[in-house]
C-alpha cells in the first residue's frame, strides 16, 4: 500500500498510473486520470471527491516541516528561528507538487479498497 501511495498507483490494482502526468509537470499538475489504465477503475467517485485531500496535504506538509527540523537537529546544523523557518518554507515550496499528488493518492486509498483478484488479473497486462 505504501508503495502504491508513494509512486502514485491505482488504489484498487496498485499497478495503473493515478495521475495524468508527473506531479512536477506544471501544465497538468496533480490532475487525476478518469480511469485506471489497467483495471478501468473510475477514479472520480463523486464530484469534488479530491477536495478532502486538502486535509491530508496539511498533515503531509506538517510532516515535512518536522522532518526538516529533525534533520537540522540530527546533522547538528545550527539554525536560528529565522533560518529554520526559511528552510522549512523552501522545503515546502520545492515539494508542493508532490505533496498535492501524494495527498490525493492517500485520500483515494482511504476510500477505494485494494482487490487482489483484480490485481492478479491485470498483473501481466502491458498497458500503462
Amino acid at each position: 500500500m505504501l508503495y502504491s501511495i508513494l509512486f502514485l498507483k491505482c488504489p484498487q490494482c496498485r499497478q495503473g498510473k493515478f495521475l495524468e502526468a508527473h506531479p512536477y509537470k506544471l501544465s497538468k499538475m496533480n490532475k487525476v486520470k478518469d480511469h485506471c489504465p489497467k483495471c478501468n477503475l473510475n477514479y472520480h467517485i463523486e464530484p469534488s471527491f479530491y477536495t478532502g485531500s486538502m486535509y491530508v496535504s496539511y498533515g503531509v506538509g506538517i510532516a515535512i516541516a518536522v522532518a526538516v527540523f529533525m534533520l537540522s537537529i540530527i546533522f547538528n546544523i545550527e539554525l536560528g528561528p529565522k533560518e529554520l523557518l526559511i528552510s522549512i518554507i523552501v522545503a515546502l515550496i520545492i515539494t508542493m507538487p508532490y505533496i498535492g499528488a501524494v495527498s490525493k493518492a492517500i485520500w483515494a486509498h482511504l476510500f477505494i479498497k485494494y482487490k487482489p483478484e483484480i490485481a492478479k488479473k491485470v498483473q501481466n497486462d502491458k498497458r500503462t
